[in-house]
């Protein structure tokens, strides 16, 4: 009984010494999209990169016109059930080949798309590695010691948003950015294209 009463004790004595040391919290935010999208770098790299994508939609629109006109012409070309052998063999080739060629068309798309979408990951992941030396900063200038998301607050009062501080910063020591990624290490796995939609449905057979 007496240890036990001699450890409440310590342990009264303890609590209060030890909250002390806690720093009150001052938070600090960031809208993280805004900050991206605002930036400087990222308007720079918007404009490398929309060649890029309208190139790819201009080859989309491309790919869906063409297919759709073999497709039709497939169709309205298949033999009747009557028809000759050969005839029919020869068709079912066309088909094989167009079949095979819209496959191709497909890859082609989802490895542009990939590149596009690799590149944006790229110069996001840039942007934000380049923020966080100026966060701490401007953490440190207002004595905060917490620094949150804008995004996933619920309210907040606009003195403690540090964004348009952060931007105006960022712009400075990192105005442009790469839009090529660095190549993959040898042997690593590349990550699944995104789907692209299909230029042209296979035809009837």
């Amino acid at each position: 009984m007496k240890k036990i009463l001699i450890a409440l004790a310590l342990a009264s004595v303890a609590t209060p010494v030890l909250a002390q040391q806690l720093p009150a919290a001052v938070i600090v935010t960031v809208d993280r999209q805004e900050m991206i999208a605002t930036s400087a770098a990222a308007k720079a790299a918007q404009t490398e990169l929309k060649p890029k994508a309208d190139a790819l939609n201009a080859r989309l629109s491309q790919l869906r016109t063409s297919l759709a006109a073999e497709e039709k012409t497939l169709r309205d070309t298949q033999p009747a059930q009557a028809a000759a052998p050969a005839a029919v063999q020869a068709w079912q080739a066309k088909v094989r080949d167009f079949d095979t060629r819209r496959g191709q068309a497909d890859q082609e798309l989802q490895r542009r798309q990939q590149e596009i979408q690799a590149s944006e990951q790229w110069v996001v992941k840039q942007i934000n590695d380049g923020a966080q030396p100026i966060i701490s900063q401007i953490m440190r200038e207002r004595g905060a010691n917490i620094a949150v998301d804008e995004q996933v607050t619920i309210q907040h009062a606009a003195a403690i948003d540090i964004t348009a501080d952060v931007v105006a910063r960022l712009d400075k020591a990192l105005p442009k950015v790469s839009i090529t990624p660095p190549a993959a290490p040898a042997g690593t796995a590349p990550a699944a294209p995104a789907p692209a939609p299909a230029p042209a449905a296979p035809p009837r057979r």
